[in-house]
């Protein structure tokens, strides 16, 4: 199975061609303006209009205009699609239109139209409680093994240095800063925390998603017992830190500001795509796009 990262054509390829046909997939609690923000990172940095402010390799758009005391007002989108068009040409489709802070009309540029390197949403939402998502990566638990296969202190070691040491590097997908057995683990990690959110906190509602390099563990439940605030995300932390010792990425589980990654998006540091799975038999391997095959 080809790992590598896309092009520019892969991603145009994958956003106009295939992407569109997930977007009936996605999760119910994300809707044209239920999550409070769709962000977009470009591979290349793209210019804005005003022509002070810094090109732009990351944007933040919110779902919906509001007034000082943050009351909605008017909708960016109205539908979904309304979202796809901006995910296939951000500039041409920017909600900031009219603004001098939009990014800049392409066709008045010597530099091309953006594409998505990757695509976004906020887990604060405007009709549901913020989003519990619980990330694990496979680099985290590489760099965790590396250290544990070393008979030395490795604090001060660099994580390539220490990759390259223990033949991570090496293994596949080589070049990497994992391998695919680590890949496997965070999937297995993830179907733990799934089983911990069910037999621990009563959840009825989760999901477990390939994030391209890891996963992400949604815990969905809305009920008024499962609105976790952020003091109890910094317990579930602990817990799930100290007690059952699973790598996690606790600053994801606690910040109200952070974004995921939309399922079904496209990882293209490896041209996989980002979707819901069932089992923790899942093969990575086999989440490939089209223009792969």
């Amino acid at each position: 199975m080809t790992w590598r990262a896309a092009t520019r054509d892969d991603l145009n390829t994958y956003y106009t061609d295939e992407f569109p046909d997930y977007v009936d997939d996605l999760p119910s609690f994300i809707t044209a303006t239920g999550p409070k923000q769709y962000a977009l990172a470009f591979d290349h940095p793209h210019p804005v209009r005003k022509d002070e402010v810094p090109d732009k390799d990351f944007v933040r758009r919110d779902t919906w205009q509001t007034d000082t005391a943050g009351e909605r007002q008017q909708a960016e989108f109205d539908e979904l699609d309304d979202v796809l068009d901006f995910i296939q040409h951000p500039a041409r489709n920017d909600p900031l239109d009219g603004s001098e802070f939009a990014l800049a009309d392409p066709g008045l540029l010597d530099q091309s139209d953006p594409r998505p390197d990757a695509v976004y949403y906020a887990l604060d939402n405007w009709e549901r409680p913020w989003v519990l998502l619980v990330d694990i990566d496979a680099k985290t638990i590489a760099r965790e093994r590396a250290a544990d296969a070393l008979p030395q202190d490795t604090s001060e070691r660099d994580d390539e240095a220490l990759l390259e040491a223990t033949g991570i590097l090496d293994a596949d997908p080589a070049g990497y800063p994992y391998a695919f057995a680590d890949i496997d683990q965070a999937i297995e990690y993830g179907f733990e925390v799934r089983d911990i959110f069910a037999d621990d906190f009563d959840a009825e509602e989760t999901m477990v998603v390939y994030s391209g390099q890891g996963v992400h563990v949604y815990l969905l439940d809305t009920d008024l017992a499962h609105r976790y605030d952020a003091q109890s995300r910094e317990v579930l932390n602990d817990l799930l830190l100290k007690s059952y010792n699973i790598p996690i990425d606790p600053v994801v589980t606690a910040d109200r500001r952070r974004v995921a990654r939309l399922p079904y998006s496209l990882h293209a540091d490896v041209s996989r795509i980002v979707q819901p799975i069932e089992s923790p038999q899942f093969d990575p391997r086999t989440a490939t796009p089209a223009f792969l095959d």
